[in-house]
């Protein structure tokens, strides 16, 4: 039936005012939001938006809330922040946190936020400096352009800024988002996993849903809460059905722009493997879950992350293996490309570019496995490994001038590596050789047993054996001992005997090798040649069209409002009474105490989660949903299953963003956790 659904919406004549699309603020449709809603997005308001609107750098989006700092996101937004400073004494994923006073709140190890402050358009700089290149040539320009643009916008504040080139329309145009950088964040609440993710995999891309996934954070700068001009405030009474909403935040990648070849080599290719991936590690972090309590406790925000990431690919692919879609791909493109060939002069200097991309496509399918296991590392599942690594290479990449760095060295990328590299989070040395066995087993599998390069790392051994000299060998668990080597350099490094240095000594010649072949045959050839459709688009349809999602600030439109499916309508909210009349008491359905022993305080008719048809995808968890006042109604938090396939197209019939009311967070924190405090900071004009 969902195929069905998804193959009819192809049919249905376009919306004249679909609320499709993920737009960069300095590029609104400001005429269709005022057709459609009466409501004009004046610069100020904008502006507002863009400052009050949070990254957090490691995959999601958040908001400032008041004046002090106060930052709102998604529970799974934190969780990594929560379990880091859990232990198994004190279980903050299981018990929740609350910071009753402002001396309570704790740092988290790891997580940085970002705030953009200023887009300039440098597309022309980025083409001059490429303009007649190819292969090696264009990716070593390209590299080096980017570097030099990121570090002199930093220039001597590294600290606080941060400077990233953005790639919009797959190259079509280049611009230089500078945004303030806090690193110094602080946990202030969570709720109890059982309520953050209460319904857990069963429940999660579908709807109805019965969420609390909701987290408080603060930054600070200088040991004292960070202040800040912009911040929305939350509206108690949240968004009445047919009311216009906005959802400003990061989303992640979307393809909706890529060539029919490269839709058919993820389809074939990407999705397929990942999966078996995915299930794979999904098997062996179960079963390590039940080898003891502290197991389960140490691999439960890595098997949420393996199982989310399993369900939105798997959803993909359904999207990809549908006729219609790839049907309907294919005269896009052929409606370009007989555009194209149209204009003599835009085809002679256009008309190649999708066949040189389809060849690319065809190398990386050639590559991937060698490409996957040792450039980026699936074959050595290991936070050692990921230390080891960048203790390596960037004793070879600092020494070098900027631009001649690994882009992830740059100036303006080392803050967020050392904070990362430096954090005081634990590691778990059972976990750690439970995940490294899987991926060498993994690595032997796709490389073959005979494989010079799998006899290279195993020699005569098993992947277990290896796995646990390498484990029980190091001293990379040790932050003083990682910040020598770095601190050190390159000869720091090369005088290590610690094995997982070895092991990535030993890996390096390989993994830049076949990195390089990617980028030389593959990555420069689909950049290079997606500029040029990118300039062909603009040609056919100017620049009132959104790019592709790039993990940067988007603002999307739309309004609250259910859906019809298997012939009933689907409400666009849920409450209170339907909480506790979905929970069992048994897991994913168990409510935790704090719940069942506030609820006759607690009015069973507010409004809990609901959906509207902005247009998200993966990066936009943690993303205020607000009002055209620039107050919180909402928080994004999930998507339903038809909003899977939006990865590659948007139907405003189906696709369905979902969200936690504000009024539930403000009746939870104030009725349940005693957070009143919070409440009056957060409803604060």
């Amino acid at each position: 039936m969902r195929k069905l659904l998804i193959l009819s919406s192809f049919l249905l004549p376009t919306l004249g005012f679909a609320a499709e699309g993920m737009w960069t603020l300095d590029n609104l449709p400001t005429a269709r939001i005022q057709q459609q809603y009466d409501f004009i997005p004046k610069q100020d308001w904008i502006d507002k938006v863009m400052h009050a609107s949070v990254r957090i750098a490691g995959g999601c989006s958040a908001s400032f809330i008041s004046p002090s700092g106060l930052v709102l996101s998604n529970h799974h937004c934190a969780l990594s922040c929560v379990e880091q400073l859990s232990t198994a004494k004190k279980d903050y994923v299981h018990d929740g946190f609350l910071a009753a006073t402002p001396g309570q709140e704790v740092r988290c190890p790891e997580i940085e936020l970002n705030r953009l402050d200023q887009i300039t358009d440098v597309t022309d700089t980025v083409k001059k400096a490429t303009e007649g290149l190819d292969g090696s040539a264009f990716k070593q320009a390209q590299n080096a352009v980017k570097a030099t643009l990121a570090q002199a916008c930093v220039g001597d504040d590294k600290t606080t800024t941060r400077c990233d080139v953005v790639d919009l329309y797959h190259g079509g145009r280049y611009d230089l988002y500078k945004y303030h950088r806090y690193q110094d964040v602080r946990l202030v609440f969570v709720p109890e996993k059982a309520m953050g993710f209460f319904g857990g995999d069963p429940d999660n891309f579908n709807f109805p849903r019965y969420d609390l996934d909701m987290s408080l954070l603060r930054a600070y700068e200088n040991g004292k809460p960070a202040v800040v001009k912009d911040y929305f405030p939350l509206n108690r009474n949240g968004a009445q059905p047919g009311e216009l909403t906005f959802v400003t935040g990061n989303p992640g990648m979307t393809q909706r722009l890529l060539t029919v070849a490269q839709l058919e080599t993820t389809r074939d290719v990407r999705l397929v493997h990942s999966l078996l991936r995915l299930s794979q590690m999904r098997g062996m972090l179960t079963e390590y879950s039940r080898s003891s309590d502290e197991a389960a406790r140490v691999a439960s925000t890595h098997l949420f992350g393996v199982e989310n990431t399993y369900k939105a690919r798997y959803g993909q692919l359904e999207a990809l293996l549908n006729p219609a879609l790839l049907e309907q791909k294919r005269k896009d493109e052929a409606s370009l490309r007989a555009f194209v060939a149209g204009n003599p002069a835009l085809q002679a200097k256009v008309g190649g570019a999708w066949d040189a991309i389809a060849q690319a496509e065809l190398k990386y399918r050639d590559l991937e496995n060698d490409y996957l296991t040792k450039e980026i590392g699936i074959a050595f599942d290991s936070r050692y490994f990921d230390i080891a690594r960048d203790v390596l290479r960037g004793g070879d990449e600092r020494p070098q001038a900027n631009a001649k760095r690994l882009p992830e060295f740059n100036e303006s990328a080392l803050p967020q590596l050392e904070q990362r590299l430096f954090s005081s989070a634990p590691i778990y040395p059972d976990f750690e050789q439970a995940r490294l066995t899987a991926s060498l087993t993994k690595m032997r599998e796709l490389l073959g047993a005979d494989d010079p390069f799998v006899k290279q790392v195993l020699g005569k051994q098993s992947p277990a054996q290896v796995a646990a000299q390498l484990v029980n060998g190091t001293h990379l668990g040790d932050v003083a001992a990682r910040r020598a080597l770095w601190q050190g350099g390159k000869n720091a490094v090369a005088a290590s005997n610690d094995p997982f240095i070895v092991l990535a000594r030993l890996v390096d010649p390989a993994a830049r090798s076949i990195r390089k072949q990617y980028e030389d045959s593959v990555e420069s050839v689909e950049q290079k040649n997606a500029e040029l459709i990118a300039q062909a688009r603009f040609a056919q349809a100017g620049t009132g069209v959104y790019p592709d999602a790039t993990f940067t600030l988007r603002l999307s439109y739309g309004e609250v409002r259910g859906w019809k499916e298997h012939g009933r309508d689907i409400a666009p909210y849920t409450d209170l009474a339907g909480l506790f009349g979905r929970a069992t008491g048994a897991e994913p359905f168990a409510l935790p105490q704090s719940w069942l022993a506030a609820k006759d305080r607690l009015n069973l008719q507010q409004r809990l989660d609901f959906v509207t048809t902005n247009d998200i995808i993966g990066g936009n968890s943690g993303s205020p949903v607000i009002n055209r006042n620039g107050q919180i109604v909402g928080l994004i938090f999930d998507g339903n299953i038809h909003s899977l396939g939006g990865a590659f197209y948007y139907d405003e019939t189906l696709n369905r963003s979902v969200a936690v009311h504000s009024g539930a967070i403000l009746e939870a924190l104030d009725k349940i956790y005693g957070a009143g405090a919070l409440v009056k900071e957060m409803t604060a004009p």
